[in-house]
């Protein structure tokens, strides 16, 4: 009982967070409550031994749950999501959400926390986009993580995001992007100038960068967290990264005569870079688009 009660504390700390990705994913507080309580009830039967990261391993379960819910509920509204075939477009005939609020009031409410502009773009995606979509950009998980979720490979996870992504910018303020490309701007032009302040006021407290196996054989750092580490790291060191649209988002890229070896992948919120995936595996790579910034 001992160590249940310690796991039960645990789970407490990270319910704010698993609720939150719960709810960006489902669009419901009442499901995203339903999903937090399903993954307790998996997690206290399945227990913590060898668990290295509990963090990781609980949003990875609220996440298979939170997808479960979502394919039900496709299901119930006989949309056709079969799995690994999805559509090019959302069935129109499935209608908006139950859950997607028609009382101003309630828009009002969930506007606050993730925008009812952007809930209804997320209502368009497959369940496995959205899942994709929202973990790796709210969320900073890396795709060799959300691959086992979905059942993809992490090139195949990537490219889930990537369509998620597209949709989600084609149903945003272009003012939104705008900022975002500005945030990138800005941190590559301190990076190229050595301005060790500047990044640190461009990073979030909470930033990490990951680069994947390719980018570290590279040379590249596999990890590394927090600003301050991630500020020196940077200083100095962006003078060949090109600025870049990657899928549909502001990034960078290194090149060697002209062919792309290695992606910045950048993931922006509150004006703040939060998170910088390398990617440098060719497979991945092919399955990226990449385009020149717009002119603002």
């Amino acid at each position: 009982m001992r160590g249940e009660d310690s796991l039960a504390a645990r789970f407490e700390e990270h319910r704010a967070h698993l609720h939150a990705v719960a709810y960006r994913v489902l669009g419901s507080n009442s499901e995203a409550d339903d999903a937090v309580q399903e993954a307790w009830l998996r997690v206290s039967r399945a227990g913590d031994d060898g668990v290295d990261n509990l963090g990781g391993w609980l949003t990875t379960i609220v996440g298979r749950v939170a997808l479960n819910m979502l394919r039900a509920r496709t299901t119930r509204r006989e949309v056709s999501w079969d799995e690994p075939d999805i559509p090019d477009e959302p069935d129109a005939s499935a209608g908006p959400s139950p859950d997607t609020p028609e009382d101003p009031a309630d828009a009002a409410v969930l506007s606050n926390s993730v925008g009812l502009a952007l809930l209804v773009v997320l209502e368009t995606l497959a369940p496995a986009e959205r899942l994709a979509f929202v973990l790796h950009d709210m969320f900073a998980i890396p795709f060799d993580e959300i691959a086992p979720i979905v059942g993809r490979t992490p090139a195949a996870a990537r490219q889930l995001a990537s369509r998620a992504r597209r949709r989600v910018r084609g149903g945003r303020a272009d003012a939104t992007a705008a900022r975002e490309r500005e945030v990138v701007t800005a941190f590559l032009a301190a990076s190229r100038e050595g301005d060790f302040a500047a990044l640190l006021t461009l990073l979030d407290p909470d930033a990490v960068q990951r680069g994947d196996r390719t980018a570290t054989e590279l040379g590249g750092p596999g990890r590394i967290e927090g600003r301050e580490a991630m500020a020196e790291f940077w200083s100095g060191r962006a003078k060949a990264i090109l600025p870049v649209v990657v899928d549909g988002v502001a990034g960078g890229m290194w090149q060697l005569r002209g062919v792309p070896q290695v992606v910045f992948d950048f993931t922006v919120r509150d004006g703040r870079v939060v998170a910088i995936d390398l990617v440098a595996d060719p497979d991945v790579l092919a399955s990226v688009e990449l385009a020149r910034p717009p002119r603002d």
